[in-house]
């Protein structure tokens, strides 16, 4: 049976912010990794650039058994609807599943207090901050670095999708980490020679 990877995308979400890590699941172990979406409802929703994707399942639906749980970023997360995730996020952390946030669905994993006590990072640490209110108290915790991986953890800011595909890569351990180092360094620089940084 194959390892659901679900990614949880919402109204207006950023397409950008999904593509390289959910391609790259794909192109390193289709065999054994699914990629899955999970969104509110189970109705087309549109992305940034105009995508339009009928989600895999709602989250009433959506699978108990998964590998990790992917928030692809996007202008919803600021609001209201938002908060019906909040109960799959904080099942996911205290599962010691693979929890992965990047942009403001970073920032929301903040506001519902699961980046108090790992290193993380987001946009902004003073916008995070404002946002989640007294909910936030990791700013200790807060690297300035576009990804960041706490053991089973992975927030990124969302001009970093790449960093943020590889770091989850990594925590699923799909490939050698060399592989994976190559795979982004291909990618983010046109080159598969050598290990840049």
């Amino acid at each position: 049976m194959k390892k659901n990877v679900l990614f949880v995308i919402m109204e207006r979400f950023a397409d950008w912010e999904a593509a390289y890590l959910s391609s790259a699941i794909r192109t390193f172990d289709a065999d054994q990794y699914d990629v899955k979406t999970v969104s509110l409802e189970k109705k087309a929703i549109e992305s940034i650039g105009g995508f339009r994707v009928i989600p895999d399942y709602d989250i009433h639906d959506m699978p108990v058994d998964y590998e990790a749980l992917i928030l692809i970023g996007g202008t919803s997360w600021r609001g209201e609807s938002a908060q019906q995730i909040r109960p799959l996020a904080e099942s996911c952390f205290h599962d010691g599943r693979i929890l992965a946030g990047i942009c403001d669905a970073s920032a929301f994993l903040g506001t519902i207090g699961l980046l108090n006590n790992v290193r993380h990072t987001s946009n902004d640490c003073d916008n995070l901050k404002q946002w989640a209110k007294d909910a936030y108290t990791g700013e200790k915790n807060y690297i300035v670095e576009p990804a960041v991986r706490d053991e089973k953890i992975v927030t990124a800011n969302g001009a970093s999708p790449l960093e943020f595909a590889r770091e989850v890569l990594i925590a699923l351990n799909i490939a050698p980490k060399n592989d994976i180092i190559n795979w982004y360094n291909f990618h983010k620089y046109g080159i598969y020679k050598g290990n840049i940084n």
